[in-house]
């Protein structure tokens, strides 16, 4: 039996989060929502994620998990919102504890609990959640950050960031014990399954060419034509690509309100005295 999924794209922060169910039971795991953020105006907002749950509530389906493929540095996760509204429990790799270890002391968070306690459950290589009468099978696929994994349910696989639509390619490598050969052999990984098998990414940007938003494809066509990491790439040949490439890129626009939310699995900073939350950013003096 495959899953039900249902995709909802923010313009924002060019991000898919998913809706997938169980056709029979009605049991559902949302993957990768976002919180809304205006960084201009410093404002929160949980439309999006309301969205979803108005979606939930409207099509019969009880939300058992918020599946994360990794922290994110380019949005703000919504995963404590929908869990304080439907009690769903959230879920993460279990390498979340690195991640925390870096970015926690970077933003002087004392009150973020370095265990990965904020989340639920963390998840290690071929852990099984039960679906209803599906189930949800754990691939640990780092490289882009430490704690990427990938959630194959049925004939779908969610690959968060490893890799995108073939004409874009694959993730960045140079975040905080990010790796690029690491990336390789997690993408060779995901690419090991059958031919079949639908591949759901993270996010779309659009390249030159093509003027709609995808993000669904499958093995055999990651396997053929994606841009960076086709059959006939070596490891080498793509570190070297990998590598060159990430030196031009820029910082995520949200990484820091980003990374302060996501390491408290959608939570925000505890309130000052005034019961005004703060986000901070690091400045570098040069």
């Amino acid at each position: 039996m495959n899953p039900q999924i249902q995709a909802s794209f923010d313009h924002a922060t060019s991000t898919v989060t998913y809706l997938v169910s169980d056709p029979s039971t009605r049991t559902a795991a949302v993957i990768d929502p976002v919180l809304d953020f205006e960084p201009r105006a410093a404002k929160l907002s949980t439309t999006s994620a309301d969205t979803l749950l108005r979606a939930i509530a409207d099509q019969g389906l009880t939300l058992a998990y918020v599946l994360e493929t990794h922290a994110h540095a380019d949005h703000l996760s919504a995963a404590d919102h929908l869990r304080r509204m439907t009690k769903a429990k959230v879920i993460i790799g279990a390498e979340i504890t690195k991640v925390q270890a870096v970015f926690a002391p970077l933003f002087e968070d004392e009150d973020v609990a370095l265990d990965g306690r904020a989340f639920d459950c963390l998840v290690k290589e071929n852990d099984v959640l039960p679906l209803g009468e599906l189930s949800i099978r754990v691939l640990q696929t780092p490289g882009h950050t430490v704690a990427d994994v990938t959630y194959l349910i049925g004939d779908a696989a969610f690959i968060g960031d490893t890799l995108f639509m073939p004409d874009y390619g694959t993730a960045r490598a140079d975040f905080p014990g990010g790796s690029a050969p690491t990336l390789y052999r997690s993408i060779r990984k995901i690419l090991a399954l059958p031919d079949e098998t639908r591949l759901f990414v993270g996010h779309d940007y659009l390249p030159s060419g093509r003027s709609s938003f995808q993000w669904e494809t499958t093995v055999a066509e990651q396997r053929a034509a994606n841009v960076h990491v086709h059959d006939g790439v070596s490891e080498e040949a793509f570190v070297t690509m990998r590598e060159a490439r990430d030196q031009t890129l820029a910082p995520p626009t949200l990484i820091f309100p980003s990374l302060q939310v996501n390491i408290r699995a959608g939570g925000l900073p505890a309130p000052s005295k005034s019961g005004t939350t703060f986000l901070k950013v690091p400045v570098t003096i040069t």
